[in-house]
């Protein structure tokens, strides 16, 4: 790696921005099974934001919620209605991974992640397999059976979300990422959901040194195995982006070949959102417009493509329109965290980094 310590600084910062102004982004859309990618452009369309660059408007008059059903929380992640970011879990994993390094160091064990859950994290902030995962904790099982007892959720996106700080203290080391994120993972998925933990990871850490966001893309696919429903995916994607697909065609292709998935399933959230990388070519407000754009998992997605395209960029080249808002604050559920400046919690990243 042979970025300088100011530089790399604000490439983590960089990654802290993205990854909250894209989850804020996606979340007042998110819920797959609604909010697809017709009734998403539907909206912007009525709110005059195509394309969409800045985060989303509030319709007035207030929409019929039979046509928009907005998420609650949608009146706080409004434009011109952002006064610091709104709780989330996909911020809350983040929160909750930097204090797992700063705890136990990169040596952390799959015990003690789960440990860090119980002590700092509400059983009521969790969801899916990270729900069915904490209640076998309190259960007293053990991982790696903490993933499997009554889980149906194993190959579900929540490990993929709590990778990004695994990336951000490895600059240029997605093998290295990849191999927290794995024993992150396992707590609580299997399979996809722990090969998407690791692509992700190793995403972030290869963004700090690839040229650009392809080859970024597939530097993270060389840690996981090739022939998982993952990586052939994502390979999917790329290649109808090579051959000239227009985005839009290219999803709606993926969409055929990942039918009966749930929304929330790792597999087609990877595809929607090494779309919008790709496709967005490593400009910041394209990246993530084009990924919220995509469906499913609107913020978590959002939140990834963010940390990508922040991390690619550097805080300094975010257009404040993302970041102003955000008021350098963030909520989190994680116990001790409410309230924290983004930009502290940037800065206790970089040390880890740092110091290896």
């Amino acid at each position: 790696m042979a970025l300088s310590g100011s530089e790399l600084a604000d490439r983590i910062l960089g990654g802290w921005l993205g990854r909250i102004a894209g989850n804020m982004l996606g979340k007042p859309v998110e819920n797959g099974d609604y909010w697809t990618r017709d009734r998403i452009d539907r909206y912007l369309r009525r709110a005059d934001a195509l394309p969409l660059t800045d985060y989303l408007p509030a319709l007035e008059p207030p929409p019929d919620p039979v046509e928009f059903e907005l998420r609650p929380e949608w009146q706080s992640c409004v434009r011109g209605r952002i006064h610091g970011s709104c709780r989330d879990d996909d911020v809350d994993y983040s929160v909750l991974g930097l204090h797992l390094l700063e705890t136990h160091g990169p040596g952390f064990s799959t015990e003690q992640v789960g440990e860090v859950w119980l002590l700092r994290l509400p059983y009521l902030q969790t969801f899916t397999a990270e729900r069915a995962a904490y209640r076998n904790l309190t259960a007293g099982v053990k991982p790696p059976f903490s993933a499997t007892l009554d889980n149906p959720y194993q190959e579900w996106i929540g490990a993929l979300i709590r990778a990004d700080v695994h990336g951000w203290v490895n600059p240029g080391d997605p093998r290295r990422a990849a191999t927290m994120a794995r024993r992150d993972a396992v707590l609580s998925h299997t399979g996809n959901g722990v090969y998407g933990a690791m692509w992700a990871a190793a995403l972030i850490a290869a963004a700090f040194t690839a040229d650009g966001p392809r080859a970024a893309v597939e530097s993270a696919l060389d840690r996981i195995p090739p022939r998982c429903r993952l990586a052939r995916t994502v390979r999917r994607i790329a290649s109808l982006h090579d051959a000239g697909v227009a985005w839009a065609d290219a999803l709606a292709q993926l969409e055929l070949e990942t039918a009966g998935l749930p929304w929330i399933h790792v597999v087609p959230n990877a595809a929607v959102l090494t779309a919008g990388l790709l496709y967005g070519a490593g400009d910041f407000t394209a990246t993530i417009a084009l990924t919220v754009r995509g469906g499913l998992d609107t913020d978590s997605n959002g939140a990834t493509a963010g940390s990508v395209a922040g991390v690619l960029c550097g805080a300094a080249a975010i257009p404040a329109r993302w970041t102003e808002p955000l008021e350098d604050r963030v909520r989190s559920a994680v116990f001790g965290f409410d309230g924290a400046r983004i930009s502290d919690l940037a800065a206790r990243t970089h040390r880890l980094a740092v110091s290896g």
